[in-house]
């Protein structure tokens, strides 16, 4: 997602290149921290903490960043060529799509570990295989390909395609996802082809 985002130009950036692989790196550091600790209570606390203001702080920057793609659309599009707005628009578009598979594996019954106990807490989308007897059952539990393809199917459909949300958290960040998505492809999309034709 960091590589995706620093693609972008510099006048759809918030902040400057270091600082967006700065902030990628620290994003990551808790997450090896837990598995170079072999998944120590300690540190799975501070990895959850530190994991959840990644993710805000993410979401704000890709929102940051659209607006001002959105902007400079509105305002000086003319500058615009049609492969540079396509390739900032998609570089947007699946960083969304990255950013959103992350904050629904992370969040969905707590995150992985506990999702991995007996009593994990409860769920905050059904996934079909939940109800297959031969794809495990009550004892399957969705990984992070799952988590990726629920982001790229709302994404695409603007809606639920497989798993269902159960909670209103996770219906919340499916209704941003779609935004967000939804006007990154209907807007710079319609402008991209805008140039194209002429």
């Amino acid at each position: 997602m960091g590589g995706l985002l620093m693609a972008l130009p510099n006048r759809f950036r918030l902040v400057p290149v270091g600082v967006d692989a700065a902030f990628m790196l620290v994003g990551v550091l808790p997450i090896l921290a837990v598995a170079l600790s072999g998944g120590a209570r300690r540190w799975l606390s501070w990895e959850r903490k530190l994991v959840s203001v990644f993710l805000i702080a993410s979401m704000a920057m890709e929102s940051a960043n659209l607006y001002k793609l959105i902007k400079t659309l509105l305002f000086g599009g003319d500058q615009l060529g049609a492969r540079e707005l396509l390739a900032s628009g998609l570089a947007l578009w699946v960083s969304n799509v990255i950013l959103f598979a992350v904050a629904y594996w992370h969040g969905d019954q707590g995150g992985p570990e506990l999702r991995r106990q007996e009593h994990a807490p409860q769920a905050d989308w059904h996934f079909p295989q939940q109800d297959l007897p031969e794809a495990g059952g009550d004892s399957w539990r969705p990984g992070f390909l799952d988590y990726l393809f629920l982001a790229y199917c709302n994404a695409t459909a603007f809606s639920p395609t497989g798993a269902v949300p159960l909670r209103a958290r996770a219906m919340v960040l499916m209704m941003a996802e779609s935004a967000v998505s939804l006007l990154t492809l209907a807007v710079i999309a319609a402008r991209a082809i805008n140039i194209l034709d002429n």
